[in-house]
């Protein structure tokens, strides 16, 4: 009998995808222009809580394209308590692990939630903006982080 030695590889959670923008959301009923737009310009980041942050934005920002004038993005996050509902006014990270939410719930309190890169569980969707503003749309605010933070800018 021989002993075998051998390491096993595993794969890293995240990819070395060199100077391609990568990896592109598999969305097969989306239109093709529209994935590559929200990836445009996207390169992978080392550490996971930026770098799911960084999808995490730009998810967020092609979802505001679809919305109403009067409407802005809203989210379910698990572990909220009653509906969940979370009306976003800041999305960030705090590297290496942590996603943070901040807003209001539907009774005008203020959250925070902390989570997870590993665990992270959102459900956008279209909320009425309050009548006295116009609609905010934070995907803006958040692509303009990203590109600033892009590490082969």
């Amino acid at each position: 009998m021989t002993d075998d030695t051998r390491t096993r590889t595993v794969p890293s959670p995240i990819s070395d995808c060199a100077a391609a923008n990568c990896p592109e959301p598999l969305l097969p009923n989306s239109d093709p222009a529209r994935v590559r737009a929200m990836t445009a310009g996207v390169d992978m980041r080392d550490d996971p809580a930026e770098w799911a942050f960084v999808r995490l934005s730009k998810l967020i920002a092609d979802f505001e394209k679809d919305l109403d004038p009067d409407e802005e993005v809203g989210a379910t996050v698990v572990g909220l308590p009653g509906d969940g509902t979370l009306k976003f006014d800041d999305v960030g990270f705090w590297a290496p692990d942590f996603i943070l939410f901040s807003g209001k719930n539907a009774d005008g309190k203020m959250v925070r939630v902390i989570q997870h890169y590993s665990a992270i569980n959102v459900t956008l969707s279209a909320t009425k903006k309050p009548e006295q503003r116009e609609a905010r749309r934070i995907g803006f605010q958040l692509s303009e982080l990203v590109r600033a933070t892009n590490p082969k800018s």
